[in-house]
């Protein structure tokens, strides 16, 4: 009976194990996914009034999640946490895309986040 019981105790955290690495694998994939968004989509950042191309703001944005990682338990807490706002002066980030009015990258984010999360089929 106890070696039944370890087996089982042993899969259940085998099982527990693969959930929360399938999840961090989605949330990271989501992460990843913003992040190369910003870095290809030929918008300007705003950051605390400074106009930033693509590729500044991508490795800006790395920079602050490879910082603050461990308190990002999803990609909605990517864009709450760390690109929504500047850490040093709080002023809301901003993206210029061109032939539109600029917006706050939080609304940018998550209209991104929402095409890939239907296009794409992760676990939740």
């Amino acid at each position: 009976m106890a070696i039944h019981l370890i087996r089982h105790s042993r899969g259940l955290l085998l099982l527990s194990m693969v959930l929360l690495s399938t999840t961090a694998n989605a949330n990271d994939a989501e992460v990843e996914y913003l992040l190369s968004a910003v870095g290809s989509s030929g918008c300007l950042f705003i950051r605390n009034g400074t106009e930033h191309p693509p590729a500044e703001a991508e490795s800006h944005l790395r920079m602050k999640y490879r910082k603050g990682a461990r308190y990002i338990s999803s990609a909605d807490d990517f864009i709450t946490r760390i690109a929504s706002k500047s850490s040093w002066s709080g002023k809301p980030y901003q993206i210029q895309c061109p032939n539109k009015e600029s917006e706050p990258s939080t609304q940018w984010l998550n209209n991104q986040l929402s095409q890939f999360r239907s296009q794409t089929k992760l676990p939740e």
